[in-house]
């Protein structure tokens, strides 16, 4: 069975950058562009409109940039995942990013493939951080925003096997991969998945992947 096409909604305020992405994110490939915005202020309505399975999100905007159109975004029921796409390797910026709630970042300068394998990683429920900045990007969320987690809860919480299910997040396995990885269902995945963000006090699956590095669950490249 063909999986279905995922809707994209491209955010970036170059229309060479979209153009781009045009070309790369083709329905050949299972991808349909279901709108595009120069700006962040035009994302809500956006979204409204042709209710996407990832928006792709520049940082830089003249008028609402990337990470405040996706804190906005985050903010409103159901809204999909983000996926910030930018030139910028700035640590502050993509951390900024993550709290806000974006589900992942990659670098413009990455190969086509990997911008290909994170949507859709993110349109599964995963979540995809850019191996090249990951290490020094969450450096700077630990000291600009508040551990993840509620300061109590320790790994020792967890299950044995939500521990591998963590582990497995924090390599960005969608529920998916992590169901046919354990050789359970993906209910069964999805109830381990809110057990465990229960347990420790996390937001989102990027707060998982931080949680996971600082406690040594994982090593950030690991996948």
């Amino acid at each position: 069975m063909t999986a279905p096409d995922v809707k994209v909604l491209l955010v970036d305020d170059q229309e060479l950058v979209r153009s781009g992405l045009r070309r790369i994110l083709r329905r050949k490939d299972g991808f349909v562009i279901a709108g595009e915005c120069a700006d962040g202020a035009e994302v809500p309505a956006a979204v409204a409109l042709h209710s996407p399975d990832v928006v792709v999100m520049d940082l830089r905007m003249k008028q609402v940039d990337g990470i405040e159109a996706t804190r906005q975004l985050r903010s409103t029921d159901h809204p999909p995942p983000v996926l910030v796409l930018t030139t910028f390797d700035d640590d502050q910026l993509l951390s900024g990013a993550l709290r806000a709630g974006a589900a992942g970042f990659i670098l413009k300068d990455s190969p086509a493939e990997e911008l290909i394998r994170a949507i859709r990683t993110i349109a599964e429920g995963g979540a995809c951080l850019d191996p090249a900045v990951t290490e020094r990007v969450l450096a700077t969320y630990r000291t600009s925003a508040p551990t993840p987690g509620n300061g109590t809860s320790t790994l020792d919480e967890l299950t044995a096997r939500e521990l591998d299910v963590l582990t497995l997040i924090g390599r960005g396995h969608t529920n998916a991969e992590i169901g046919r990885e354990l050789g359970i269902s993906g209910v069964t995945v999805k109830s381990h998945v809110g057990h465990i963000f229960l347990k420790l006090g996390l937001r989102d699956r990027a707060a998982a992947i931080v949680y996971a590095f600082d406690n040594g669950v994982v090593s950030p490249g690991s996948r």
